[in-house]
């Protein structure tokens, strides 16, 4: 079972390459199969297939089956997760003891 910690920083390993940025970019026009993705990023089914496995672990994508593809979407409690992770990681204590 991952710590806390390690759920967040599978959110921010999510983040921080650039494939995956693309990756998330092309999702954010909706549900996209995976040979949709390997043609439009130009990369390997292999390659593709790595950078999903973090995405979907990080909880910022989902994934489903049809047939012999996965299709792939960008997860509506993933991103609040991500959203919220980010804004509570940033903001300064204020409060005066």
């Amino acid at each position: 079972m991952d710590t806390i910690y390690e759920k967040q920083a599978k959110v921010f390993k999510a983040f921080c390459d650039e494939k995956r940025l693309q990756i998330l970019e092309l999702l954010r026009d909706g549900e996209k199969c995976a040979c949709t993705l390997v043609y439009e990023l130009d990369m390997a089914q292999s390659t593709l297939s790595y950078h999903m496995k973090i995405l979907c672990e990080s909880g910022i994508v989902d994934s489903r089956k049809d047939g012999k593809w996965t299709h792939y979407k960008i997860s509506k409690e993933g991103s609040s997760f991500a959203v919220k992770l980010l804004k509570t990681l940033t903001t300064l204590n204020t409060a005066k003891e």
